[in-house]
């Protein structure tokens, strides 16, 4: 990611803004504007506003091609309420033993999502787990690629794929704990390369999030501001087959759309 600097000022004095505005032209679309970037190189391969009614509790009664993973798990228990235009994620992550998991077929190597949200402010620790997943690779854990968690005190981007999901990564790190070894310092310190986490403090406002890939990059943006950035080999995946929210108490999800770069 480029930034706008100094240095990018004719003899390092800030610039007119004739100048100024050439100097932002430069910038590639995605330093300026992911969103912008989505819109204008990518193609809209999924929209959904949530205008209907769910049908049930079950696998696919979301809709609109949406599968919650979690549902056959508690077939009674309302995960997702469709009220008004707007997903009420409710995870019984208690009595499913896991947090709801709610995906869609995606299907790039670069692009992402542009997500409206909101925390209700219903449960202390309200969190959204967003990201991609290719079920088809047999040696990561349910095909879990990469993510943006948002807590309520940070936002953390985790390569997945070569991290923690990695089963031989995972398989390792098990077998030392079952044999009461200390952790492998050289392993600790490579999954600690594969995330970064960057403050910030949530509320119970609407916002709009845009989460892409490009390359050995991923990004997130929060009402078109850049909040954090990583590189690491698992976020060029191709194809990122689902999308995927995973959410371990309330979230409400307004409105989502997919693009495809490349």
């Amino acid at each position: 990611m480029q930034t706008l600097s100094r240095s990018l000022w004719p003899t390092g004095q800030p610039a007119n803004w004739p100048t100024l505005l050439l100097c932002l032209l430069a910038l590639p679309l995605a330093a300026a504007d992911d969103a912008t970037w989505l819109q204008t190189k990518g193609t809209l391969i999924f929209h959904d506003a949530f205008e209907r009614e769910e049908t049930g509790t079950g696998l696919k009664d979301i809709g609109n091609g949406w599968e919650s993973a979690t549902a056959d798990r508690v077939p009674k228990l309302k995960q997702a309420d469709l009220d008004a235009g707007i997903m009420k994620i409710a995870s019984a992550t208690k009595e499913a033993g896991h947090a709801a998991h709610i995906h869609h077929d995606a299907g790039f190597a670069d692009g992402g999502v542009i997500v409206r949200f909101k925390f209700p402010g219903l449960n202390k620790a309200e969190n959204l787990v967003a990201g991609f997943v290719d079920r088809s690779l047999k040696d990561v854990h349910a095909g879990h690629l990469c993510y943006a968690t948002l807590s309520q005190t940070d936002v953390n981007l985790s390569d997945r794929k070569t991290g923690s999901m990695n089963l031989a990564i995972k398989k390792k790190r098990a077998d030392d704990a079952a044999a009461k070894k200390k952790p492998d310092p050289q392993l600790e310190a490579l999954l600690k390369k594969k995330s970064q986490t960057t403050p910030w403090k949530a509320d119970q406002e609407w916002h709009v999030f845009t989460l892409v890939t490009e390359g050995d990059e991923m990004r997130f943006s929060l009402d078109g501001k850049l909040i954090a950035s990583h590189r690491s080999e698992g976020y060029a995946h191709d194809p990122k087959r689902w999308f995927s929210f995973l959410a371990n108490s309330t979230v409400w999800i307004d409105d989502v759309k997919i693009y495809k770069v490349r």
